[in-house]
């Protein structure tokens, strides 16, 4: 595949189309990863979306992508984003039928929480794919942050004016969530947290951090060129560097030093904070004869890193701790980091991804050999481990081996889950635009309007399954998800997939339709935020 490094205009008048998970803005970087070669397909195919970026767009009623700039790379994100919608859709599909339970065992995947079965194998299949969705939001949320200060940056927006941006926007998805936690719950759960909360905080949090290394790398950068000599080498592109009001450049060594020991700093930070995942556990991992303990500490202190449940005013349903996630967040912040340094080809970046998932990989199969980073030792007492006591418990069977515990992300889950992430984005690379545009349009349209999605989907799923198990249900052997007493579903996998199909045939003219009232608003409009 042909490459070239162009790039796309940047005006003043540019604003970026903020998605529901992330913020990859239209700005000039789109010239990161460019093709040749497509245009004409490529206009032809898509007549819907006018693309800028590494994952942004200008949403249109009829979409078009520039001649020159668009590339595999700039839609790669919107694809992984849409294709994991989808994957999450079957999950709460799970929920909306009372079709199985909800995990790849009997029991979700919790720290602490015994396996004496597995799921059926198509529970087990469908479950396995949803544990992509909530750590590709976040690291495609951290990824755009950068792509997003970077873009207003160079529309001279200020550090304030950023942070600003990030708490609003971070108020909203709040607000949302809680709102429908209350018409959900018919007003017993206001603090529903069941992923939208916890991308709210890691937003907030992680674009405050963005913004603060944005001056400190800077400011490294002009306190090293005092002993650090100028040359011609090329250097990193660093960011906000217009706000900081230094006077003299630092040389290009003093910034490429900076800028790789603030990638570091981001690499270190990641590596904690998924961690401290399981130092913080309250049986480190292992399950107890006695079972799971609970966690010490107030409401509001556990509400950041363990799973909370109560119905004492106001109700709290949150299942996804917000500092127990920021880890993918950060490491997207390093990721859109590395991706903006300069001009890199489309294959380039494909094999950089493929790279990266295969490093993960390794890490995952290493957890399982060598029996680190899991929140789940002892816990596998399913007739597998049983048949094999003197056995590795994970490498007892194909379902061991993939078991990994989500609530909260042990070391294991963080490898496998970023393992797939990375392969999807350096597929939907490695795809030329053309093709992608003409045959993934599916995915375009629900990645570029994730939030509406996220919100429109829930209501859809719990009232085409609400009619569906009143007219057809019968009881289960199993407790509802949704509320106590045996349960009432339907486990039969065609009208599993029938309901499905339905709900994401109507979201995808649905998300047509709010894309195109959507680019009829202003850049600081709300409703950019869906």
């Amino acid at each position: 595949m042909a490459s070239t490094a162009s790039s796309a205009p940047f005006r003043p008048d540019d604003h970026p189309q903020e998605t529901a998970f992330e913020d990859i803005s239209d700005n000039d970087d789109a010239s990161e990863i460019t093709t040749s070669s497509y245009e004409s397909p490529a206009r032809r195919a898509l007549t819907d979306i006018e693309r800028r970026s590494y994952g942004s767009v200008q949403r249109s009623l009829s979409f078009k992508l520039p001649a020159a700039t668009a590339s595999a790379r700039a839609i790669a994100p919107d694809l992984v984003r849409g294709l994991l919608m989808a994957f999450m859709a079957i999950d709460r599909n799970t929920m909306a039928l009372g079709a199985w339970q909800h995990g790849t065992g009997r029991v979700t995947e919790e720290d602490g929480a015994v396996v004496h079965e597995w799921n059926y194998r198509i529970a087990y299949a469908m479950r396995t794919l949803a544990h992509f969705c909530a750590p590709g939001f976040t690291f495609l949320l951290g990824m755009g942050i950068v792509y997003f200060g970077r873009s207003r940056t160079r529309l001279g927006w200020s550090a304030s004016r950023m942070v600003r941006h990030f708490l609003v926007r971070a108020v909203v998805l709040t607000l949302v969530s809680m709102a429908m936690g209350g018409i959900i719950s018919r007003g017993a759960v206001w603090v529903f947290n069941i992923i939208l909360i916890a991308l709210a905080v890691d937003y907030f949090l992680v674009g405050v951090l963005w913004v603060g290394l944005s001056y400190t790398e800077v400011a490294l950068a002009t306190l090293l060129s005092r002993w650090i000599p100028d040359d011609e080498a090329e250097a990193p592109l660093l960011v906000n560097s217009r706000d900081v009001g230094f006077s003299e450049k630092p040389s290009s060594r003093a910034e490429s030093i900076s800028w790789t020991f603030h990638n570091m700093i981001l690499l270190v930070l990641t590596a904690v904070t998924i961690w401290w995942n399981m130092w913080m556990s309250p049986t480190h991992g292992y399950c107890l004869p006695e079972g799971p303990r609970e966690p010490k500490g107030s409401v509001f202190l556990r509400f950041w890193f363990y799973q909370v449940m109560t119905m004492q005013f106001p109700g709290i349903v949150s299942g996804f701790p917000p500092l127990a996630w920021i880890s993918f967040a950060i490491l997207g912040v390093l990721y859109g980091r590395l991706i903006l340094r300069r001009s890199w080809s489309a294959t380039t970046v494909a094999c950089a991804n493929l790279a990266a998932a295969l490093a993960f990989s390794v890490l995952f199969v290493l957890t399982r050999v060598l029996r680190f980073g899991n929140l789940s030792e002892n816990c596998l007492q399913t007739s597998d481990q049983l048949a094999h006591p003197q056995t590795n418990p994970y490498l007892a069977s194909v379902a061991s081996f993939f078991y990994v515990v989500k609530y909260p992300p042990d070391v294991a889950f963080f490898a496998f889950t970023l393992a797939g992430t990375f392969l999807l984005l350096a597929l939907f690379t490695a795809v030329p635009a053309s093709f992608a545009t003409r045959y993934f349009k599916v995915l375009l349209v629900y990645g570029t309007s994730a939030l509406f999605f996220y919100v429109t989907h829930m209501f859809l799923l719990f009232a085409f399954g609400g009619i569906l198990v009143a007219l057809f249900g019968y009881e289960t052997d199993f407790k509802s998800p949704m509320g106590e007493g045996p349960g009432k579903g339907i486990d039969n996998v065609w009208v599993f997939f029938a309901n499905w199909a339905a709900v994401l045939f109507v979201l995808y003219f649905a998300c047509m339709r709010y894309s195109a009232f959507k680019s009829t608003k202003g850049p600081d409009s709300i409703w950019k935020f869906f």
